[in-house]
């Protein structure tokens, strides 16, 4: 029909069959190099293909039977051959340019291909002994994929030289990026599935070559891989004309190579010759970067320096192959290699199937096991094809990045301490303090930490770490942007408004061994939860595999807080990342909300120094008050929950209530409503309490960080009313404590309630009874001696309440008697 053949190439061209197509010409393999790429290519997909379906039997030395079959197939071949072609052909460029290179497994499900290099290369074996080059470990290697007790059909932390699972798709180019910013003599050879290339964080990602700077940073060598479907839908850049596709990727800055075909030799020739040519230009942009004299520039354009380096388009191959190629093409009518049928397990039904069981072991006879493994042991002609040492990519110490990562240098934290000379009396941006240690941490290590966020360290009010390290940009530079731009090509913060790419180089980063910090608004972080999800199952898995090192933490700086949300209103009014993170496993997650500057200082510092976790800190970016000086914030944050003798009047004694706090807004407001209650009844028994570290409201069984009963009872007794004011969704607070003593009947929790609008900051917290009068209220209402005595304060209260809304809605700003209310009574500092 006339309507399938609308674009510029015939829909043969759109084929994954025939003769190799290929932009680069060349047959850089000899005949008899042919002969073993070959046989190694068979050697590769047996494996394959023996993970998914033996348990037994595993160099067909008996005719296969059912007995010799796993009882529940599962795995994935569909993309298995692409890859390994790929993985293969890049040993050889390894070998003969000696390059430093790991391998990151974009499509879904990739782990077959990647574990069969592993066990090639002789890796697999040396980090697991039972799985031995030799029959009896070849039957263990096959019988644990995918199996209880044994591994996944990802690229799991199991897997050697893995820093990228592929659970959930999306983020293969922007970890590989991640992992070669400042790794000048790295390449990561990364293959996108063309499924996951459909995905938002993917389709972003490819914009990363505008940030990756040839003088410093080392080379992504990205593979498209085209095999035309998902699990039983086409792709669609599988079915675009190769020119629009062309005109994409010459759009995002990359100039695409084309190997396209099924016809194995053929193939083998063209992904060698266009992998090496690749591999030369990469080497050359690098040669030219890092030794290029002062050349002219263009006079259109300001450049920041006369060695300013040129961006590169750098080399990308889109590689067209059948899907499951090499099985059958057919089965009962039925269409299978070249198919969406290949995606998983190729012929789903051979235990109960005797023709489907035969076609398997023809299938599986046709890569000639016993030929290639005599003894189990590959041939070492074959072997000798691949890597040595830490060359191997599954072998790449940069792949553990526990073993590569230096400690951070950290400047001593206590000399930007804020004086605070009378708790609650002085008022200053937390943020815009913590930014002059920030800049020093960046400059003290220039090329082991970067900041990372969507446009907004300015905004956070980060920007003095302009001083030490610019926005990383290598596109066009204006004449306008010497006038407060920050831009450099050899900067030190990571910019793109897409928090997908910017967590996803954050996670490269950390998992090769660097540090680095993501700093976001509150409300957009959890566009990125899925992605933090995914990276918290992986080291948390990590800690159960003895190889794996540990590596530098992830950590999250949340600001631009639901509280202070004048102008943006609703849509930015979301503090539920935290529920998220909660959920996480105790073993790898930490949430710390500091009430002040001291407090946040002691907690970046923290965080900075930790491996294995990834940290969440919330801290507001306006001028807050101040309680702590630096030594009393280092107690309180080593503790993590602690009562405040500045605002409390019970003096040892139990307490009429006890109003609590966690979140710097949110304990603006709980001291703000203690000092109410105390002008109403001076008597009061008041016991401040202020948490930290969130995990400390959880069990001691549950957390490392918990409480034990006795503590919390120490704190927060088992029999008096609790005020507590949280930053976040309420509930999130009850489900931390709901085992605790008296917390069901005498723990009353305020947070965001999803009330918002274009609110000031008082009206907001008025929506969501966060405010000092609602818990002043609260409190009156909750303390049973008061009786009827309280009506009077309660009244009193209520119209203070209504009189600030009601200044806000006539002038747009709260009452100035509020905003700037401090702490002036005259008991302990």
């Amino acid at each position: 029909m006339a309507e399938s053949t609308r674009n510029d190439s015939s829909n043969e061209s759109l084929s994954p069959f025939g003769v190799a197509r290929a932009t680069i010409q060349g047959k850089p393999l000899s005949q008899q190099e042919l002969d073993r790429y070959n046989d190694f290519f068979k050697a590769s997909l047996y494996l394959c293909l023996g993970m998914i379906y033996l348990r037994a039997n595993p160099l067909l030395r008996e005719p296969l039977v059912k007995d010799h079959l796993k009882l529940r197939l599962l795995g994935h071949f569909g993309s298995t051959p692409g890859q390994t072609l790929a993985y293969m052909h890049f040993n050889r460029l390894i070998k003969k340019y000696d390059l430093n290179a790991i391998y990151i497994s974009g499509p879904g499900h990739g782990a077959p291909a990647v574990l069969a290099q592993s066990y090639l290369e002789g890796v697999y074996s040396d980090i697991y002994p039972d799985c031995s080059q030799d029959t009896e470990g070849l039957r263990r290697f096959f019988k644990q994929f995918s199996f209880p007790g044994g591994i996944g059909s990802h690229a799991t932390p199991e897997t050697p030289g893995s820093i990228h699972e592929g659970g959930e798709l999306g983020y293969a180019i922007s970890h590989a990026f991640g992992a070669v910013f400042d790794q000048p003599d790295l390449i990561a050879l990364t293959v996108v599935g063309d499924g996951e290339a459909e995905t938002g964080p993917m389709a972003t990602s490819w914009h990363s070559n505008k940030f990756l700077n040839p003088k410093v940073d080392g080379a992504v060598l990205p593979v498209l891989h085209l095999n035309g479907y998902k699990i039983n839908n086409p792709t669609v850049l599988a079915r675009i004309s190769r020119k629009e596709l062309e005109d994409l990727f010459n759009g995002y800055g990359w100039a695409p190579h084309f190997v396209e075909g099924d016809d194995l030799d053929s193939m083998q020739q063209a992904m060698a010759a266009t992998l090496e040519h690749c591999v030369i230009e990469i080497r050359r942009f690098q040669k030219e970067a890092r030794h290029a004299s002062s050349s002219p520039r263009p006079s259109s354009s300001s450049y920041p320096s006369p060695s300013f380096p040129a961006r590169p388009r750098w080399p990308m191959i889109i590689l067209r192959t059948p899907k499951g190629w090499t099985a059958p093409r057919k089965i009962d009518g039925n269409y299978l290699e070249g198919f969406w049928r290949a995606h998983q397990v190729p012929i789903t039904d051979v235990a109960t199937n005797s023709e489907h069981l035969a076609i398997l072991e023809k299938w599986m006879r046709s890569y000639e096991p016993q030929r290639l493994f005599p003894d189990g042991h590959l041939v070492p002609e074959l072997r000798d094809m691949c890597p040595k040492g830490n060359r191997r990519m599954s072998a790449n110490p940069v792949a553990n990045g526990g073993i590569i990562r230096q400690h951070l240098r950290l400047p001593d934290f206590r000399e930007y301490a804020i004086p605070v000379e009378r708790s609650a009396g002085v008022r200053v941006s937390s943020m815009l303090n913590m930014a002059g240690y920030l800049r020093d941490v960046m400059g003290t290590n220039p090329h082991t930490f970067r900041l990372f966020g969507p446009d907004e360290t300015q905004s956070n009010k980060l920007d003095k770490v302009y001083e030490v390290g610019k926005k990383v940009w290598m596109g066009e530079y204006f004449e306008e942007d010497k006038n407060g731009g920050n831009l450099s090509p050899e900067g030190r913060v990571m910019e793109i408004l897409s928090e997908h790419t910017c967590e996803g180089w954050l996670e490269g980063y950390v998992l090769t061994g660097r540090h680095g910090l993501f700093n976001s608004y509150e409300p957009f972080i959890p566009i990125v939860s899925s992605m933090v999800n995914q990276h918290c199952k992986w080291i948390e898995k990590c800690l159960e595999v003895e190889w794996r090192h540990r590596v530098c933490s992830l950590n999250i700086l949340l600001t631009a807080v639901v509280w202070r949300q004048d102008h943006n209103g609703f849509t930015h009014q979301d503090p539920g990342f935290l529920d998220v993170v909660v959920n996480k496993s105790p073993e790898v997650v930490r949430v710390y909300l500091p009430p002040d500057g001291n407090c946040l200082l002691s907690v970046m510092h923290h965080c900075f120094a930790s491996s294995n976790y990834v940290n969440v800190i919330v801290a507001d970016k306006q001028e807050h008050l101040q309680y702590l000086t630096m030594e009393e914030a280092i107690e309180h944050c080593t503790k993590g929950i602690g009562i405040w003798p500045q605002f409390s009047t019970d003096a040892g004694a139990d307490p009429d209530v006890v109003m609590a706090s966690c979140g710097d807004v949110s304990t603006h407001e709980s001291i703000a409503a203690i000092d109410l209650l105390l002008r109403h009844f001076p008597e009061l028994r008041i016991r401040c309490v202020n948490v930290v570290d969130l995990f400390k409201l959880i069990s001691h069984i549950d957390h490392p960080h918990g409480l034990t009963d006795r503590e919390w009872c120490a704190a927060f007794t088992s029999n008096r009313p609790i005020i507590f004011n949280f930053h976040s969704y309420p509930w999130l607070v009850h489900r931390l404590t709901y085992r605790r003593p008296g917390a069901s009947q005498n723990l009353h929790v305020r947070g965001y309630k999803e009330k918002g609008n274009i609110d000031t900051p008082l009206e907001l917290a008025i929506r969501n009874q966060t405010d000092r009068f609602s818990l002043a209220i609260d409190a009156l209402d909750r303390i049973p001696h008061l009786g009827n005595s309280r009506a009077a304060a309660r009244e009193s209260l209520r119209n203070e309440q209504i009189r600030a809304r009601n200044v806000a809605f006539e002038t747009g700003q709260d009452p100035h008697s509020l905003t700037e209310w401090m702490w002036d009574r005259g008991f302990k500092k």
